[in-house]
């Protein structure tokens, strides 16, 4: 196991002062120091694709190297800036790129991180850059000797980190916090009261795809009702709007951080989406899940955003005592409608994981 303090006193050793990413599990004790500190510049990009592009800006602007954080899953997004811009035979822009491993050959994981899992290391190569997996503070050795060539050649090197195989000895996380009122398992759970038989739900990944499941499965519910997207965050919506395209009443019930990660597919919902679309986003500011960092959701005001992508409807939930009113309301209204809830950052503790998923699918595909 690496210690997190190490490997972040050797980026600094070698003057890398700017950080970016995507929160990730796996990363945390590493993140969780560079929240803590005031001396480098921190930023939470709004997908792995912006985080590379914030960096290349970086360097362009400073001639210094920038590091670039994120999870596995999210290199479909970061390949584009990486072979498009970065790449040696484009403009040869060098960086560091801290990548935590899901899905690592021999160690056990979800099945939605097997295949990205497998193939990392290859889609590496392909884009010619050299990977380095970090396990343990011995191999912190090489980092140092990496990164100097990483700025001799210009070229960009990723430190691979496996699940469990970094730690950190002091640094505590600073979660994201709010005075928001309802909790998520509530929400969730009067939709499901209120909503037809004939409503299909695409919900969005993490904790709010386990709450929904949890919930079915408490009501002896048949999981077909139901998508869960286990992977592919920021997607959510266009699930449901190709399934509402279908004449499929569809309610969508996304996260502030998967919308933020793909907001410009709102337009499409508004532009193609039909009357029976819908669309929740449970806003706690935060992407909980993976270590409670915040998305900077805050900052977006959803009744002017709705409205400026044509949106049919926008409602909000504050609170639990006009929740039932307002629900009534965005169900009863035709679409395409918006509804964000401001939630707690709290989940119910030992949520069960979506794992059969052909089962899932051909529930959800062959449902009444």
């Amino acid at each position: 196991m690496i210690t997190a303090e190490k490997l972040f006193n050797i980026l600094k050793k070698k003057k890398i002062s700017f950080y970016c990413g995507v929160p990730d599990s796996i990363l945390k004790p590493f993140i969780n120091i560079l929240d803590n500190r005031k001396d480098i510049d921190h930023l939470i990009s709004a997908n792995e694709g912006t985080a590379v592009s914030n960096a290349i800006g970086h360097y362009l602007a400073s001639k210094k190297l920038p590091c670039v954080y994120f999870q596995n899953s999210g290199l479909g997004n970061a390949i584009n800036p990486l072979a498009s811009i970065a790449h040696k035979k484009v403009y040869s822009i060098p960086m560091i790129l801290i990548i935590g491993w899901r899905g690592a050959p021999k160690v056990k994981d979800e099945p939605q991180h097997i295949t990205k899992g497998k193939i990392t290391k290859k889609i590496l190569n392909i884009l010619g850059i050299e990977c380095v997996v970090l396990d343990k503070d011995n191999d912190l050795k090489k980092v140092g000797k990496k990164i100097k060539k990483c700025k001799k050649d210009n070229q960009i090197v990723a430190f691979l980190i496996k699940n469990k195989s970094i730690r950190n000895e002091k640094i505590k996380k600073k979660e994201s916090t709010n005075k928001n009122k309802i909790e998520r398992k509530i929400f969730i759970d009067l939709l499901l009261k209120k909503i037809k038989k004939d409503t299909c739900i695409i919900s969005t990944t993490g904790y709010t795809s386990r709450e929904l499941m949890q919930l079915r499965r408490d009501r002896n519910n048949k999981y077909g009702k139901d998508f869960y997207m286990v992977g592919g965050m920021g997607h959510a919506s266009s699930v449901a709007l190709g399934v509402s395209m279908q004449n499929k009443k569809v309610i969508c019930i996304d996260g502030d951080g998967s919308l933020i990660m793909h907001m410009g597919s709102l337009l499409t919902n508004s532009v193609y989406s039909n009357r029976k679309f819908k669309h929740i986003v449970l806003n706690n500011n935060s992407h909980e899940s993976v270590g409670g960092y915040k998305t900077n959701a805050k900052n977006i005001n959803f009744k002017l955003l709705s409205k400026s992508l044509n949106y049919r409807n926008f409602f909000q939930i504050k609170s639990y005592k006009k929740m039932d009113a307002i629900l009534n309301q965005f169900i009863k209204r035709n679409g395409p409608s918006l509804l964000e809830v401001l939630i707690k950052n709290k989940s119910s503790n030992n949520l069960m994981r979506p794992k059969n998923l052909l089962y899932i699918k051909e529930k959800f595909m062959n449902r009444e």
